[in-house]
């Protein structure tokens, strides 16, 4: 099945988000889809999957022209979106999930799950998906999980496929198989669109590459005639650097220190076991790890949102085990959270207020009880200026900034303050180009000024170019170490070590 976007435009009121967009679709073939956040992207999709219906244009399929009424009509249509948050029930089989909204019955309405576990089989068969149908989603690894979500729309019959960032949350092994199997839906004839801002896996999956830029196709080429670099300006607008610049290492006195620190999860299973850690002073300290091995307890521990059960953590020779978020925070940690709109920002408080939600109460910013507003807003302003922040003015609302300046927001309000150590969670998650340029040269800048800076990536190729030093985290403990200093690191053997290798 091919699919032309013809003419495509798409606004909200006075906001134009796709401009004049022409796009095809071809069976047998993927597309990759490049561009910033806030260029577009999702948009197209969105209308190509019949959430929004196009102000301008028309969709063709197989040069017919189609509208579709909601998202009903798109999948019957045969059009399916892998969104890059997995849309599953963690207690429901594998059958369970996949049938879910399309359930079949049989004699006396009895729910057919032999049937449809026959068809998940099949279809595991036909494209090497090897997923077991009667296992638990919770029981599953992340990239079994994502082969579920494929598997989803490969059963409701779709002959397009749209992959929204499918190798965020994978190691290097599970991107390997994971193009493989990208390459059985190609080769039986499956049309599919690879949104991505990995520029590498771009140019090794995609069979053809579109670039949108402010609503509108700015680039279109074969990954043969296309460089890195030239993707990253048409992305932008600018060229790009991709080089990490940092001083040389020179690391001062230990910062940070965890002293077997063990941390339940809100089930009372373990989520960390007896972890010892140090970060120093003016060091980048990488913890690289599939997500759900325990990294988001420790970042919530080490800040404080989290108690410990067993262990202590040291700050600065001082014991913060017990220490409040605010104490730590004026001890100078600061903490760029893993998700930026439920936890680090409020999405409907404007610029100006997401601003100093953790420092409302310094004596530069109150008045005795009160705020003083006119202070914050001159104060947000030069932030929205020093840190590229891109906004009509701080009076906006948060959520309606892209995802790259929302993450520049939470960067601004954490920096612009005297720390000693910064705390940072996925910090380039889901971001374009130019917004990772940004934030690697902030976090660096960070470490160069002599604050020890603990990063948790699931991007592995992040933690490499950053990181002085390298642990990787598996089941809650600390697995393997690398210094990143000493030499160039075995990005296979991370990899492995990730998936308990090394445990």
């Amino acid at each position: 099945m091919d699919i032309e976007l013809r003419g495509i435009t798409k606004r909200f009121g006075p906001v134009t988000a796709n401009e004049d967009v022409n796009l095809s679709i071809r069976s047998g073939e993927v597309l990759g889809l490049l561009g910033e956040n806030g260029a577009g992207k999702s948009t197209l999709m969105n209308v190509l999957c019949g959430l929004y219906s196009p102000t301008d244009g028309e969709i063709l399929i197989d040069g017919v022209p189609a509208t579709f009424d909601g998202p009903g009509d798109a999948i019957r249509a045969g059009i399916g979106m892998v969104h890059q948050h997995f849309m599953l029930v963690p207690v429901f089989t594998v059958t369970e999930n996949v049938v879910l909204g399309v359930e079949r019955t049989g004699r006396f309405d009895h729910l057919d799950l032999a049937t449809a576990r026959a068809q998940v089989h099949a279809i595991n068969d036909q494209y090497g998906l090897h997923v077991d149908p009667d296992a638990l989603v919770e029981n599953l690894p992340v990239g079994v999980q994502q082969r579920v979500e494929i598997i989803k729309v490969l059963f409701r019959s779709a002959d397009v496929l749209i992959l929204d960032e499918p190798t965020a949350v994978l190691t290097p092994q599970e991107v390997d198989d994971f193009f493989q199997i990208i390459k059985a839906l190609r080769d039986a004839g499956k049309a599919l669109v690879f949104i991505t801002h990995k520029l590498n896996e771009i140019l090794e999956i995609a069979d053809r590459i579109s670039v949108i830029r402010n609503g509108r196709i700015v680039g279109e080429g074969l990954p043969k005639d296309l460089t890195r670099p030239q993707l990253a300006e048409m992305m932008v607008g600018r060229p790009v650097s991709f080089d990490v610049v940092k001083k040389p290492f020179a690391p001062g006195g230990t910062l940070l220190e965890t002293r077997d620190l063990t941390v339940l999860r809100d089930t009372d299973e373990i989520a960390i076991d007896h972890l010892n850690l140090t970060v120093r002073s003016g060091e980048i300290v990488g913890i690289a790890g599939v997500q759900g091995n325990g990294q988001s307890a420790l970042i919530e521990v080490l800040t404080g949102l989290r108690r410990a059960t067993e262990g202590q953590v040291m700050f600065d020779g001082q014991d913060i085990t017990r220490t409040s978020v605010r104490e730590r925070h004026r001890l100078g940690i600061a903490h760029i959270p893993e998700d930026r709109q439920t936890v680090g920002l409020i999405k409907n408080f404007t610029v100006a207020e997401n601003m100093v939600l953790d420092t409302y109460y310094d004596a530069r910013f109150s008045r005795g009880p009160r705020v003083d507003w006119a202070q914050v807003n001159k104060v947000s302003a030069g932030f929205v200026r020093d840190f590229d922040i891109r906004t009509p003015s701080v009076f906006q609302a948060a959520g309606h900034l892209s995802g790259g300046n929302q993450q520049k927001l939470v960067v601004a309000r954490e920096l612009s303050r005297e720390t000693k150590l910064l705390i940072a969670g996925q910090p380039t998650r889901g971001l374009d180009v130019g917004s990772i340029e940004y934030i690697h040269k902030r976090l660096i800048a960070a470490r160069d000024e002599g604050d020890g800076v603990l990063i948790v990536s699931s991007e592995l190729d992040e933690i490499m170019a950053l990181s002085d030093r390298i642990l990787v985290m598996f089941k809650g403990r600390i697995v393997a170490e690398y210094d990143a200093n000493a030499g160039p690191v075995d990005k296979s053997a991370i990899g492995l070590a990730m998936a308990g290798a090394a445990a």
